[in-house]
């Protein structure tokens, strides 16, 4: 931690090369590196939730359940509040209307047909996308796009969840031979 510290501040003359190509990694360069490490010291935010909003929690809940097979962290009874356990973020769902919200951000817009959809997707990450795919519509999700290669190295297929919006099945990104 002290040579990484040192390099970041550059004030280690006894730094390899090596540990100082750390700081050039994908093209990052040491300023930006430096920028980066600041900003983590002053409280770097943390990206805890996605909300999306939908007509109904308790549906869209099990729905996403069985679709895409994430697990049901919280569903509350009120039918106001939904989270899936989704690694380091949670997928929460809350009705698209609620007094506590629309007074003070504005009512959700929702797309008014099949050729208009949310500013907003959520892409879903699978070792086998054909299946994953396969399941979501099994699941009742209606397909977009059937998965294919894509230029840039990743697989992907799009599906539309039971409320309209558009949900990305891709796979990890292959890193150039």
């Amino acid at each position: 931690m002290l040579v990484q510290q040192q390099l970041i501040t550059g004030s280690s003359t006894e730094a390899t090369a090596k540990q100082r190509a750390v700081l050039n990694f994908d093209g990052i360069e040491k300023e930006l590196y430096r920028s980066i490490m600041a900003s983590k010291n002053l409280g770097h935010p943390v990206f805890a939730y996605t909300v999306v909003y939908v007509k109904d929690v308790a549906k869209s809940v099990e729905f996403y359940a069985k679709a895409f097979g994430y697990t049901v962290r919280r569903l509350d009874g009120s039918n106001r509040w939904g989270e899936l356990e989704s690694g380091q973020t949670t997928i929460a769902f809350t009705p698209r209307h609620q007094h506590e919200t629309d007074g003070r951000t504005g009512e959700v817009q929702i797309p008014q047909n099949g050729n208009e959809r949310n500013p907003v997707e959520m892409c879903f990450a699978y070792s086998d996308v054909d299946e994953a795919f396969k399941r979501a519509v099994d699941n009742g999700a209606v397909p977009v796009s059937p998965p294919e290669e894509k230029e840039w190295g990743q697989k992907v297929g799009y599906v539309r969840d039971i409320d309209g919006m558009v949900v990305r099945l891709g796979s990890y990104v292959k890193s150039p031979s």
